[in-house]
């Protein structure tokens, strides 16, 4: 991802630039509006297996990106923007994107600002994005978006760099969740096969037990690791990160309460 992206994560408040008091301009068109800073509480719950947060984070998505009224570039920061956001926003297929009413507009904000990542080569963000989108599909009953959506998302981190251990258990569970069983088997075993350390080793198993099982509901992370599991997760990407830690590392330590 390149390093003038804003994090594609759970957002942070946003930055005041000059101009009318508490209004934010848009990095991509220069227009001011109010956004509401937004930091995200550590959620309780556990996260499911994709690492949707539990609550009570996980009824704030409405919350975790902004979106410029005036161009419709969506971001979790609106005034800062990759330097070719703006010919990505006033292209034909962004504006159509923006203007279908046929898909949930809080899915349109997270695609929109998954385009954007996608068209500014950050691919994994833009998969990370593309799966919020199926988060949003999912509270709404709408299967059709978000089977559509994950499908989407795993084919961006696909085609992204190597995949780590994270990322090949999220292609794992959205894989499951779209009833991809094949696909799903074989990455799961894949993953499994090269001896990955015991919490992803956990994760994979109910993952594999669950493909047999052709169940494609969903699970939390509680279901394959020890309680308690009600700690902040890492989804919570940018609270609490050390530097250099592995992602099942701070899981774990996490889990544990350290």
């Amino acid at each position: 991802m390149a390093t003038s992206q804003p994090s594609a994560g759970f957002p942070s408040a946003g930055s005041r630039t000059a101009g009318a008091a508490g209004a934010l301009r848009c990095a991509v068109c220069g227009s001011e509006s109010r956004q509401a800073p937004f930091r995200p509480a550590p959620p309780e719950q556990a996260p499911d297996l994709d690492l949707r947060p539990g609550e009570p984070l996980r009824g704030t998505m409405a919350r975790w990106l902004q979106q410029c009224p005036h161009c419709g570039y969506a971001a979790p920061d609106i005034g800062r923007a990759h330097p070719a956001a703006a010919e990505t926003v006033a292209a034909a297929p962004f504006r159509a994107l923006i203007a279908d009413t046929s898909h949930p507009p809080l899915a349109r904000r997270f695609l929109a600002w998954a385009h954007v990542l996608e068209e500014t080569g950050a691919l994994h963000a833009a998969a990370e994005a593309t799966l919020h989108a199926a988060w949003v599909a999912d509270d709404m009953n709408r299967p059709d978006l978000a089977t559509a959506w994950r499908r989407d998302a795993v084919a961006l981190w696909r085609a992204g760099p190597a995949l780590d251990a994270e990322q090949t258990v999220r292609v794992i569970d959205a894989l499951r969740r779209t009833e991809g069983w094949q696909d799903a088997a074989t990455t799961a075993e894949a993953l499994a096969a090269s001896a990955p350390e015991e919490a992803v080793a956990q994760v994979v198993a109910l993952e594999r037990r669950l493909i047999g099982e052709q169940d494609s509901g969903r699970h939390t992370l509680a279901s394959a690791l020890p309680p308690p599991a009600r700690r902040p997760h890492v989804a919570h990407q940018k609270i609490g990160r050390s530097r250099g830690e592995g992602f099942w590392a701070r899981l774990r330590r996490m889990l544990r309460g350290d």
